[in-house]
């Protein structure tokens, strides 16, 4: 990966998008050092982050930041732990390993046949060592980070940081640009949208805002965001209080607007964590 893929969205806050899954690493570059948000897929993707960080600013990494516990942006952190980096997460992000995870993960490696698109023999799962469990301030490499952990919405680990002399925010996949929001490992449809209305009382206009996946948004795409997870959620509900199965539901939402904007292969994940979020 080319030093200048490294594009500048705030200022000395620049965000990578990396293959595959156009996944968002972010680097908040301060003048003792920068810090690393998200840590791609399996340790080879977390080394190419150390290498393409040396090349483009180089100065040391001080710090890491997870925007939340899913594969595609934590499963890196082996890379940086063996530099003695500290890792910042969300404080349930081991439950939420051994939870989802971990047993992928283990099934994948006893059979790589299972995902042959994954590279996870060499992955050992490394939990922040920084654990969050309320609203913070760090100072890493002269720069002020607000780390922010979130209710229950895209995970129960979400995570945001914001850069307050920049006015930039990391968000993780509780905002996706690239493609729908994705409800599924660990999810929670139903109060995702709660999650944006109240991250919107934070969110001046003018601010930038990084995804999990794709390119910076602005304030009105967290609005219209909300509204589609909450017709989402609203389609959950209805399909619950109609007695519907997951399978009926999903082909009754499917047929709905703005619902038809998710596949059916991302309305099913969404459908069954909704029911059981309404599950006695």
């Amino acid at each position: 990966m080319s030093a200048s893929a490294w594009v500048e969205v705030a200022h000395d806050v620049y965000q990578q998008r990396y293959n595959p899954v156009d996944v968002s690493v972010v680097a908040v570059l301060g003048a003792d050092g920068v810090t690393v948000i998200d840590t791609r897929n399996n340790l080879a993707e977390g080394a190419e982050i150390i290498e393409d960080v040396g090349i483009r600013f180089g100065v040391p990494i001080v710090a890491v930041i997870n925007t939340h516990a899913h594969y595609d942006h934590s499963f890196g952190n082996q890379a940086f732990a063996a530099l003695g980096v500290p890792i910042y997460g969300h404080r349930l992000v081991a439950q939420h390993y051994a939870d989802y995870e971990e047993p992928r993960l283990l099934a994948v490696q006893a059979d790589p046949s299972r995902e042959p698109d994954k590279t996870w023999h060499q992955v050992i799962l490394t939990p922040p060592t920084h654990l969050v469990g309320q609203r913070m301030t760090v100072v890493a490499g002269g720069r002020t980070l607000e780390l922010v952990p979130l209710p229950p919405g895209h995970t129960d680990t979400d995570l945001a940081t914001f850069v307050p002399d920049a006015r930039a925010w990391i968000l993780g996949d509780v905002i996706e640009e690239s493609g729908p929001p994705m409800a599924g490992s660990g999810g929670f449809p139903l109060t995702w949208p709660n999650v944006l209305d109240e991250l919107l009382t934070w969110i001046d206009p003018a601010d930038v805002i990084v995804p999990g996946h794709g390119t910076v948004v602005d304030r009105d795409f967290v609005v219209r965001q909300a509204a589609d997870l909450r017709a989402l959620a609203d389609s959950i509900r209805a399909g619950w209080a109609a007695g519907l199965a997951v399978d009926d539901a999903v082909d009754a939402a499917a047929l709905a607007t703005p619902t038809s904007s998710w596949p059916a292969h991302m309305l099913r994940p969404a459908f069954e964590r909704g029911y059981a979020q309404l599950a006695p």
